[in-house]
């Protein structure tokens, strides 16, 4: 794929969350008094390869988040567009898919759950999709040894489960815990999208789905997921670190 391959970003923000608990949708959630989405939209903006950020709202909530982006300092050169989207993450993906104008090779697709991924991850993405790869996801090897489960009821609110029986150990060094934003080659993802149904956890399973490559570039410890209270203290630290390194 030619270097100058434009590249654009689709931003599923749809969902609302439920781990963080009740109140706004997670991606509106404040982080240093900035909504999550924003910093995840900065984040993307920061390459210099991505031209435009298309970000999927909840369906009835496009006009605020457009409100939201147009309240919010972004950068000059990317342009950014807001689209409703569906009950599903895979179908707002899908909306925002259809949203790109064409001229775009490159599509990245980013959790508004991951505000603070690093400009590095993103330019590594784009330039493997650039070198040839149909599909790229940012990756880290685990720290901690994973179990496989034969799954138990949950209990009660606010109760355990029962113990649950262990199947397997996978051998470790061959995992890998995947971040995003996610990168393809445009037709590659559009196919997928068309084709694949059932349940996904990710747009590179929809790819792997189809029986095509999917590979991983080094990902960044900062491209974490908000999911928990605890990460939004993460995030909360990780910022103030960077304000006393870089003086903002």
């Amino acid at each position: 794929m030619s270097s100058e391959s434009r590249t654009a970003v689709v931003i599923p923000a749809a969902g609302r969350g439920v781990r963080l608990g009740p109140g706004a949708p997670k991606a509106l959630r404040a982080l240093n008094g900035t909504p999550m989405l924003i910093h995840a939209v900065r984040a993307m903006a920061e390459s210099r390869a991505v031209s435009l950020v298309v970000v999927v709202a909840p369906p009835d909530g496009a006009p605020e988040v457009k409100t939201l982006l147009d309240a919010h300092a972004l950068p000059d050169r990317t342009d950014f567009l807001v689209v409703p989207g569906g009950e599903t993450r895979q179908e707002s993906v899908r909306a925002g898919l259809d949203a790109l104008p064409p001229g775009f090779d490159i599509v990245l697709v980013h959790d508004a759950a991951r505000p603070l991924v690093p400009v590095d991850t993103v330019d590594g993405v784009i330039e493997a999709v650039r070198d040839g790869a149909l599909a790229v996801v940012p990756a880290l090897p685990l720290a901690d040894t994973v179990k496989e489960v034969e799954p138990g009821e949950p209990g009660p609110a606010g109760q355990d489960g029962q113990p649950e029986p262990v199947v397997a150990t996978p051998e470790r060094a061959r995992l890998r815990a995947v971040q995003t934003p996610q990168g393809f080659d445009r037709a590659t993802l559009v196919r997928a999208h068309e084709t694949v149904t059932g349940q996904v956890t990710d747009d590179a399973g929809m790819v792997e789905r189809l029986g095509l490559p999917v590979v991983c570039v080094q990902g960044h410890e900062e491209a974490f997921k908000v999911t928990r209270p605890l990460d939004l203290v993460l995030a909360e630290a990780v910022l103030a670190r960077r304000r006393a390194n870089d003086g903002f």
